[in-house]
């Protein structure tokens, strides 16, 4: 069994039970000059010996609760045994060295100093009065000071154990946090995706619905495009949701996940012309020296030009609607702009949705009446990452 499970199992035992087992390990080292052959001109090993030998010992077990009084009583008891019995002597003082370490390690600073200077003065006499050489002194000093050091560095060491415990539990806490907040952020851009696709695919599927009837009676050519204009925003809606619920399953390495890629800027084209199919005249331009966003940058242009059509068809009643796109040397900005009457009394979640996007990208969004007070206007502007942090992001995304 190696040391350190026998460290761990001494932990569980409670203090009380370690206290004990030192105390039993320190009288069988105090017993060895009791049981070994002894030579004839030494002092014999008689049963009151032993007695007081154990009496040193016994103090021990409650060396935790009175640290000062146990050295105090083993002392004590160590001098009665010096100077009333002339027995065996042992090679280390080992019960003054078990309670010295322990009041180094539990006591205040005034008592250990106390106990520093009466156990200097205790080695002093005893040297003294036993007549010993210099050297034995010196060594009686160095195994006491060594106690004491000991038992400081236990008392840094569980210092240091602490620190490093609650480190742990603030960045175990730490991490929890942050995964709870990725959590809620991924939510938060599932429930974006959901509501972009379902809001605009149905919106559009109402539209035509309603003027499915009258295209009926009056126009019945142009029903049959409304009704492919409904079966195509159909369609549409559901590839766009079977490629989020793919994201979101569990056996990703599956053959049959799909693994369509995320809307981008060469989707706009064919956004605007289904949107155009519902009614509003809806154009489409382009300026500036186009160069790739990104491919995140890209699909939250996509998701805020179809939020913004979305609202259109729902709320504006707008019979004309543009789509502009600028890529500026610093800023990408996309500009949707009707002549209806605007998406009524709320923001609603579509407006926050396209200002968190923009905000995501450090970006901004602005909503408000058109040009001269008439319908309705979105401006967004995105600025442009560093090229390495572009080239990033693509890599990300790809992987």
């Amino acid at each position: 069994m190696h040391i350190r499970d026998i460290t761990a199992r001494a932990r569980r035992a409670g203090p009380r039970t370690v206290d004990l087992l030192i105390a039993l390990l320190v009288q069988a080292a105090m017993t060895m000059p009791f049981v070994v052959p002894r030579a004839p001109e030494l002092p014999e090993a008689t049963w009151t010996a032993y007695g007081l030998t154990s009496l040193t010992v016994l103090p021990l077990v409650a060396r935790r609760r009175a640290p000062v009084a146990v050295l105090v009583a083993v002392l004590a008891a160590s001098g009665l045994y010096k100077f009333a019995v002339d027995g065996p002597g042992q090679p280390l003082p080992y019960t003054g060295l078990v309670a010295c370490y322990t009041v180094a390690e539990l006591s205040s600073p005034p008592k250990r100093i106390g106990v520093a200077v009466l156990t200097a003065l205790g080695i002093l006499v005893s040297v003294g009065l036993d007549g010993e050489a210099l050297r034995e002194l010196l060594f009686s000093l160095f195994v006491f000071a060594a106690a004491y050091a000991f038992g400081r560095l236990a008392v840094t060491r569980k210092a240091y154990l602490r620190a490093v415990e609650d480190r742990a539990r603030q960045l175990e806490l730490t991490h929890r946090i942050e995964a709870e907040q990725a959590a809620a952020r991924e939510r938060a851009r599932i429930a974006r995706e959901m509501h972009d696709i379902l809001s605009h695919a149905v919106s559009l599927m109402i539209v035509q619905a309603e003027a499915g009837p009258v295209a009926v009676r009056t126009a019945p050519e142009r029903a049959e495009g409304a009704f492919d204009a409904i079966s195509a925003a159909g369609r549409d809606a559901m590839a766009q949701l079977r490629t989020m619920l793919g994201v979101l399953r569990e056996n990703e390495g599956a053959p049959d996940a799909p693994r369509e890629p995320q809307p981008a800027l060469s989707g706009l084209p064919g956004l605007v012309e289904r949107v155009r199919a519902t009614g509003p005249a809806v154009s489409y331009e382009v300026t500036g020296h186009a160069r790739p966003p990104g491919l995140a940058v890209e699909a939250t242009v996509y998701r805020i030009v179809q939020e913004a059509l979305t609202n259109v068809v729902r709320h504006a009643d707008a019979t004309a609607v543009r789509v502009r796109l600028d890529h500026g040397p610093d800023a990408l900005t996309l500009t949707v702009t009707d002549d209806g009457r605007g998406p009524g009394g709320g923001a609603g979640l579509g407006l926050t949705g396209i200002r968190e996007r923009a905000t995501a990208h450090g970006g901004t969004a602005r909503t408000g009446p058109g040009p001269d007070g008439r319908g309705f206007r979105v401006g967004v502007t995105i600025p442009r990452a560093a090229p390495e942090t572009q080239a990033g992001r693509r890599t990300g995304a790809g992987q």
